[in-house]
C-alpha cells in the first residue's frame, strides 16, 4: 500500500513550512505503508499539476495532503472542498484569485474521503489535539484540497484522499497564535497513517457519522 503525502514550501516572510518540516520527518515505511513525500509550492494551479503528476507516477492508494493553518491550536482534518478560489492575499508568485472557480466543470464542492472522524478518535486516544475542520479556507490549501478530489473523480482514479491542517510550530515565532511542537505533529500524522485504512466510524445516535 502506497501514501502519497504533500508539504507545501514555505510562504511570506515564513522560512519554514512546519507541513514540509514534519513530512520530512516521517520513516519512509510506516505500518507496512510506503510513504510518499512530495512538497508543493504555495502557487495557484503549480501545486496541483505537481500532485497530479506525482499521482500519475506513483498510483498511490491514498493522498494525504498536508498544510499549515495560522490560528489554530489543534491538528484538523479537512471534511469538505469548496470550488472557489478568494485569495485575499498573494500567493508566492503574485497570484491573487477572487471569487474564481477552481475548475469550471467541478462541482459547488466535493467531500474528502478518508476516515476522518475515525482519524479523530485515533489522534485523541493518543492525546494529541485534534478536531474536524468544515472549512480548509478559500485559499491554496483550500485549492489543493477541492482539486485533488476533482481530479480523481474525473480520471475515475481509484485513490481515496484527504487534507490536515496544522498549526504553528514555535519556531516560527508567531507570539500571539497557538502552535505545536514538531514532534507532536510527526507523531499525529505517523498514526494518521498508520490507521488511513480503517473504517469510518458510525455510531446510530447521530453524533458522528
Amino acid at each position: 500500500m502506497k501514501v502519497l503525502i504533500s508539504g507545501f514550501a514555505p510562504f511570506g516572510k515564513d522560512k519554514v513550512n512546519p507541513s514540509l518540516e514534519a513530512i520530512r520527518q516521517l520513516p519512509l515505511l510506516i505500518d507496512n505503508k510506503i510513504v510518499i513525500p512530495i512538497e508543493l509550492p504555495v502557487v495557484a494551479y503549480e501545486s496541483l499539476n505537481l500532485l497530479f503528476e506525482a499521482i500519475e507516477t506513483h498510483k498511490p492508494d491514498y493522498v494525504l495532503c498536508i498544510g499549515q493553518a495560522g490560528g489554530r491550536k489543534d491538528i484538523t482534518i479537512e471534511r469538505i472542498g469548496i470550488n472557489i478560489d478568494d485569495f485575499g492575499i498573494e500567493d508566492n508568485k503574485g497570484n491573487i484569485r477572487i471569487d474564481q472557480a477552481i475548475y469550471e466543470d467541478g462541482a459547488d464542492a466535493y467531500f474528502t474521503t478518508l476516515p476522518n472522524k475515525r482519524l479523530i478518535e485515533v489522534l485523541k486516544q493518543h492525546e494529541i489535539p485534534a478536531s474536524i475542520s468544515n472549512t480548509a479556507g478559500t485559499f491554496v490549501c483550500n485549492h489543493v484540497t477541492y482539486g485533488v478530489q476533482h481530479y480523481l473523480r474525473k480520471h475515475r482514479v481509484h485513490c481515496k484522499a484527504g487534507f490536515v491542517h496544522i498549526p504553528y510550530i514555535p519556531q516560527q515565532n508567531h507570539l500571539n497564535s497557538p502552535s505545536m511542537e514538531l514532534s507532536m505533529i510527526v507523531n499525529a500524522l505517523t498514526h494518521i497513517i498508520t490507521h488511513i485504512s480503517d473504517e469510518e466510524i458510525i455510531k446510530s445516535e447521530g453524533k458522528i457519522c
